[in-house]
């Protein structure tokens, strides 16, 4: 199979699981009792089952899973002991994150205690060696600074810490995270294109692929919501992602192409801590000072006009940073995907 094959399949597999397994998980959540109740900040009206990040991570993993194990049985050669570690590594520290917000979704767990948990999720992922070993400049050709451990360790924790609860943040209003998911998925699937990275495409197709599968139930009004299980999770895969990216020094994913892809959301989380440090709050009380929040109650704009607003603002980046990275002309002169 060709790696198209494995994106095209990937895709599709997360798309289906996703879809078929986010209602169940919606009856599942309202039988036990976790939902998110109106009022405060939120912006739905009646209780609305939480946890739907079970669903994308079902459609990711179990995408990731069938494709790994078609590959291996078919002796395919793109397959090699890197990429099953990165693989294996990605799924394990997702799976791990995936189940620290799972539990804050059901037992509401302090902001130390889950804070704890990404940061001892991230360190088990350097252990696997995802590091951020340096850093490209998309602006010059073949430019690399490489980081010595003692910055690149404490970077990627920060890195970690930074993506998951910058997509923690964003996740505000009905379909809002689920749709920049996939546009900001659509936007490195396609610089991966360029780039010649095989893995980093098949992780954004998975991503993509479970994002697209949950946003029908998630799209306003929400029937479920995605919950901490879903927004670490998918700040996790984005996170390792770039580093992963990074780590090819011929084909690099510069970092500051993600933040590009990213800046939507890693600028409201940067807004929201300046905003709190100022007025003296815990780094993660929640207030209405959000970008979505904004839109909503302060321009009062419809739920759905500002999630496509956003939605709209999300894709400007993504386009910005595909140019960045080479455009057009790089991805239809880019080489077979290489892993």
């Amino acid at each position: 199979m060709s790696p198209l094959g494995f994106e095209v399949s990937t895709f599709g597999v997360a798309l289906a699981t996703a879809l078929a397994s986010t209602p169940l998980v919606r009856r599942v959540a309202l039988k036990l009792g976790i939902v998110a109740l109106p009022g405060g900040r939120n912006a739905h009206i009646v209780p609305t089952a939480r946890c739907g990040g079970i669903a994308v991570y079902l459609g990711f993993a179990f995408a990731l899973f069938v494709v790994m194990g078609i590959a291996l049985s078919s002796g395919a050669r793109v397959w090699d002991r890197v990429v099953i570690r990165e693989l294996v590594g990605l799924l394990f520290g997702g799976t791990l994150i995936f189940l620290v917000g799972l539990w804050d979704d059901a037992m509401d767990l302090p902001a130390k205690k889950k804070l704890v948990g990404q940061s001892a999720v991230a360190v088990v992922s350097m252990l696997y060696g995802f590091v951020i070993p340096g850093i490209s400049n998309p602006f010059a050709h073949n430019s690399w600074v490489a980081f010595p451990v003692w910055l690149g360790a404490p970077l990627t924790l920060f890195w970690y810490l930074g993506m998951m609860n910058a997509m923690n943040f964003i996740d505000g209003l009905d379909g809002l995270l689920p749709g920049i998911t996939a546009i900001a998925g659509i936007c490195l699937y396609a610089i991966a294109l360029i780039k010649g990275h095989a893995l980093v495409a098949l992780l954004m197709a998975a991503m993509v692929g479970g994002s697209l599968g949950f946003l029908p139930y998630n799209f306003n009004p929400a029937k479920i919501f995605l919950g901490d299980s879903g927004s670490l999770f998918i700040g996790y895969v984005f996170a390792t992602v770039s580093i992963i990216g990074a780590s090819k020094l011929a084909i690099s994913i510069s970092l500051v192409v993600p933040l590009i892809v990213l800046a939507l959301p890693v600028f409201d989380t940067a807004a929201a801590i300046l905003r709190r440090v100022r007025k003296g709050q815990h780094l993660f009380a929640a207030d209405r000072g959000h970008i979505h929040h904004v839109l909503v109650f302060r321009y009062g704009m419809s739920v759905r006009q500002a999630v496509i607003v956003l939605y709209a603002v999300c894709f400007a980046l993504g386009l910005a940073a595909f140019f960045i990275s080479g455009g057009p002309q790089s991805l239809v002169h880019s080489h077979h995907l290489r892993i």
